[in-house]
C-alpha cells in the first residue's frame, strides 16, 4: 500500500479532465507569488516599535546586532534582504530537490510548498511579535524560499505531460500565477494591515498569520488537485510531430544527473539569466526611474525632479505606483502571452524576439526621455516587461523540447540558479550604475542612459547563447533500460486501473465540467480581484 501523498496514488483514471490541472498549479503559484509583494511590509515593519515613528538603531547596531535587537527598529534596507533571500533559496532548493520532486510527484511537493511557505510565515510573525528580524530570516526568508522553489516546480513537469500539444501555454498559465501573486497579495496585505492596526501595533504581525492560513488552505486544494496522466497518454485525436518536422524537439529523455556537463543546459541558462537581470533590475527601479526622469511633467509642470516641493513629491510618487502597478499586468500578461505564441513560433525563435525587440526597446529609452515622451518610455518598458515574464513562462516548455519530459520538472529545478544569479546581477548593475553617474554628478534624468545601454549588451550576450543551441548529441540520452528504470523510480504504471484495483488509488476518472468550473472560478476570482484592485492603481498613472 502506498501512502496517501505518493505519486502512484494520483495516476488519473480513465475520462479524467486535465483542465482541472492548471487551476490546482495556479493555486499554488498565486499564493507563493506573494514573494514578489513582501515589500509591502517593509515601511511597517520598519517603524513596528515606534508605530508613528521609526525608532533608529544607533550606528553601533550594525547587521548582525541588527537581528537580535528589541530596542529599535529594522532598517527597510535590512529588511530588503528577506528579497533576495526568497530568490536564492528558490533556485537552491529547485535545484537541490528537483530530482526527488520527480520521484515523489508533485502532490507531496506541494504539500511539502505548502507546509514551508505557510508554517515559514508563521514564524515570521513570532519573529515580528518578539522583535527578532532572524526569526523572520529563518521563516519567510529561508523555510519559506524552500518551498517558493518546491511550489514553483511542483507543476512543471506535470503540465508538460497532460499538454504535450500546447507545452507553453499549459506551463504559461502556471507560472502567470506566480506573476500575479502580488497583484493579489500586496492589496490584501494593506486591507488587513490597517484592518488590525492599533495605537500598538501596525498590524502585521496578525496579518501575516491571516494570510498564512488562508495560503495554506488554498496551497494544499492545489496539491490534493494534481494528477498524472498514466504512462502513454496522449490527448484524443493529437499524434506527436515526426522529428523530422522540427529537430529541436526531441522523443527521446536525459537524466538530470547528467545536464550539468551538457553545453546546451549552459547555453538556456545564460538565455534565462541575461532576459531575467535585465528585467529584474529595471522592476526594482521602475518607480524611481520614471519619478527622477520627468519630474514635474508627471503633473503637469516644469520643475525637474530635484526642484519639486514636498507636494509634488507625493503626487508624482501616486502617478509612479500607477506605472508599477501597469507593469506587472505585462509581467503577467506576458506570460501567457508569449508562452501561448511559442507553441506556434517555436522556443527558440520566440527568445530571439526577446532579446531583438528588447535590445531595441531597451536602447530607444534613453531617446524617449530626451524627447520628454511618457508614452513611448511607459510603452517600452511594458513590452520589455512582458518579455520579462514570458521568459520564465516560455523556458520550461524550451527544457522539454531539448531535454525531453522524463525528468523537465528537475531540469527546471537546476536551470533556475540562473534566477538566483540573475536576481543579484541585474539590480546591482542597476542601482550601482545609478549611485556611479550621481556620483559624476550626472543630472538624475539622465543616471539611467548608461545603464540602459549595458542592459542592450546583456541581452546581446543572450542572443548569441540562444542562437547557439543545437538538438543534442545522442549520447547524451538516456537507454530504454535507463528509462526504464528512471520510469519504475518516479512509480510510474502503464495502465491506471491496475493500480486503483490493487492499491486503492485516488486519482480520479471522468469529472463532471461543474467541477472543472468550480475549480476554475476559485482561483480566477481571487485573480480577478488582483486585477481590479491592480487597474484602480493604473487608473491614476492616467489620470
Amino acid at each position: 500500500m502506498s501512502g496517501f501523498l505518493d505519486k502512484e496514488r494520483i495516476i488519473a483514471g480513465p475520462g479524467f479532465n486535465r483542465w482541472l490541472v492548471p487551476p490546482a498549479a495556479l493555486a499554488i503559484h498565486l499564493c507563493i507569488g506573494m514573494a514578489y509583494g513582501f515589500s509591502v511590509f517593509w515601511l511597517p515593519l520598519s517603524k513596528a516599535l515606534g508605530i508613528k515613528e521609526s525608532i533608529k538603531c544607533g550606528p553601533e547596531v550594525g547587521f548582525i546586532a541588527e537581528l537580535f535587537t528589541t530596542s529599535c527598529d529594522w532598517k527597510i534596507s535590512t529588511l530588503g534582504w528577506m528579497y533576495t533571500l526568497f530568490f536564492v533559496l528558490l533556485g537552491i532548493s529547485a535545484a537541490t530537490w528537483g530530482g526527488w520532486l520527480e520521484r515523489a510527484g508533485p502532490r507531496k511537493a506541494g504539500v511539502v510548498s505548502a507546509v514551508c511557505w505557510c508554517g515559514g510565515m508563521l514564524i515570521s510573525a513570532l519573529g515580528i511579535y518578539l522583535h527578532q528580524f532572524w526569526l523572520m530570516i529563518l521563516g519567510s526568508g529561508v523555510i519559506g524560499g524552500i518551498g517558493l522553489g518546491l511550489g514553483y516546480i511542483s507543476p512543471v513537469s506535470t503540465l508538460i505531460k497532460w499538454f504535450p500539444d500546447r507545452r507553453g501555454m499549459a506551463t504559461g498559465m502556471a507560472i502567470m500565477g506566480f506573476g500575479g501573486g502580488a497583484m493579489i497579495g500586496s492589496p490584501l496585505a494593506a486591507d488587513l494591515m490597517k484592518y488590525f492596526a492599533t495605537p500598538t501595533s501596525v498590524g502585521v504581525m496578525q496579518t501575516f498569520v491571516v494570510m498564512a492560513v488562508v495560503y495554506f488552505v488554498f496551497m494544499m486544494a492545489g496539491a490534493f488537485g494534481y494528477r498524472v496522466p498514466e504512462t502513454g497518454w496522449k490527448p484524443e485525436g493529437w499524434t506527436p510531430p515526426p522529428a523530422a518536422t522540427n529537430t529541436m524537439i526531441t522523443q527521446r529523455h536525459v537524466h538530470v544527473k547528467k545536464v550539468w556537463g551538457i553545453p546546451q543546459f549552459w547555453l538556456i541558462w545564460m538565455v534565462l539569466c541575461m532576459n531575467v537581470s535585465a528585467g529584474i533590475g529595471v522592476i526594482g527601479m521602475a518607480s524611481p526611474m520614471l519619478q527622477e526622469v520627468f519630474g514635474g511633467s508627471l503633473i503637469g509642470v516644469s520643475q525637474k525632479f530635484g526642484e519639486l516641493d514636498k507636494a509634488q513629491l507625493a503626487a508624482i510618487a501616486t502617478v509612479a505606483a500607477g506605472f508599477t502597478a501597469l507593469l506587472s499586468l505585462f509581467n503577467i500578461g506576458g506570460r501567457f502571452f508569449w508562452a501561448s505564441l511559442s507553441d506556434k513560433l517555436g522556443r527558440k525563435m520566440t527568445y530571439v524576439v526577446f532579446f531583438v525587440l528588447g535590445g531595441v526597446l531597451y536602447f530607444s529609452v534613453p531617446g524617449s526621455a530626451a524627447a520628454g515622451s511618457i508614452l513611448l518610455f511607459v510603452g517600452a518598458f511594458c513590452v520589455i516587461l512582458s518579455m520579462y515574464g514570458g521568459g520564465f513562462a516560455t523556458v520550461p516548455a524550451y527544457l522539454a523540447d531539448i531535454f525531453g519530459t522524463q525528468m523537465v520538472g528537475a531540469i527546471h529545478g537546476r536551470l533556475l540558479t540562473a534566477w538566483a544569479t540573475a536576481g543579484i546581477l541585474g539590480p546591482v548593475v542597476v542601482n550601482y550604475m545609478r549611485e556611479y553617474q550621481l556620483g559624476l554628478g550626472i543630472p538624475r534624468e539622465q543616471v539611467y542612459n548608461q545603464t540602459m545601454y549595458i542592459l542592450v549588451g546583456m541581452l546581446v550576450v543572450g542572443l548569441v547563447c540562444n542562437l547557439l543551441v543545437r538538438p543534442l548529441n545522442p549520447k547524451w540520452f538516456m537507454t530504454d533500460s535507463e528509462l526504464a528504470e528512471e520510469k519504475r523510480l518516479a512509480h510510474e504504471k502503464a495502465v491506471a486501473s491496475e493500480l486503483h484495483r490493487t492499491n486503492g488509488g485516488n486519482g480520479g476518472g471522468t469529472v463532471s465540467p461543474a467541477v472543472v468550473v468550480l475549480a476554475w472560478l476559485a482561483v480566477g476570482i481571487p485573480l480577478a480581484w488582483g486585477i481590479y484592485r491592480t487597474l484602480q492603481s493604473v487608473a491614476k498613472f492616467f489620470a
